[in-house]
């Protein structure tokens, strides 16, 4: 055990305890930059891994629309609207849509067999991000209907399965916006109203009334290496 008079004087004392210093100072930084590259060389390293992932959907706004026949409601909402949407992963946009028949029928003959049967309305609805785009139609079939539309800009096909062959940041940059997901997301519906009819049966469909959610579609993810603890969210 030196002495605070050995320190002082004894240059042998002065070494040791400069040496201990030095490894008490050295050894955990060393083994934290190690632990670092090795962290990043992992996920740089092709190989198996499992891809889980849950999405979640965050609304932007919802309504109820008439829409003439051979006419197109359009909006574009922006992702500065959302709290804290920069810290989400935000990897698509969907529109829900539901719809019923507003179609009439009057004549003495609407009341023969069939002859009072509305004809089916096409209603096609569109979602857009950036260059991303989906579209989709559906059809009330005389009665009721609905159908979604969702443009998304990430790999689905990943959630789910053992991706081989790719490195963890490969696979990430497939499920991950980085951003890409924020600024403005257009969304429309258009309707193309049919008139059915007959004989001293005549129909009338100017329209439908349409309701609507438009949500922002959100990915959290998780890859793990086949036969290893090591993960990243």
């Amino acid at each position: 055990m030196y002495t605070m008079e050995d320190l002082k004087t004894n240059r042998d004392a002065q070494i040791t305890v400069a040496s201990i210093l030095f490894f008490v100072l050295a050894f955990p930084i060393y083994f934290s930059i190690a632990a670092g590259n090795a962290d990043t060389d992992f996920a740089g390293a092709a190989g198996d891994y499992q891809v889980s992932g849950e999405l979640t959907y965050v609304m932007l706004d919802s309504g109820s629309e008439s829409i003439a026949d051979g006419d197109t409601w359009s909006m574009t909402y922006n992702t500065d609207a959302v709290n804290d949407a920069d810290e989400l992963n935000i990897v698509g946009v969907r529109i829900s849509m539901s719809y019923g028949e507003d179609e009439t029928a009057n004549g003495v003959g609407c009341a023969a067999p069939g002859s009072g049967d509305p004809s089916a309305d096409t209603i096609t609805g569109t979602a857009s991000h950036l260059t991303f785009n989906a579209t989709g139609d559906g059809q009330n079939n005389g009665g009721n209907g609905a159908h979604d539309v969702s443009a998304v800009w990430y790999n689905q096909s990943m959630l789910g399965t053992n991706v081989s062959g790719l490195s963890m940041n490969e696979i990430r940059a497939q499920l991950d916006s980085m951003g890409a997901g924020l600024g403005d997301h257009s969304v429309s519906i258009a309707v193309d109203a049919q008139a059915g009819g007959s004989l001293g049966c005549n129909h009338d469909d100017g329209g439908e009334t349409v309701d609507y959610t438009v949500e922002l579609i959100v990915l959290e993810y998780t890859i793990e290496a086949a036969q290893s603890s090591s993960s990243e969210e």
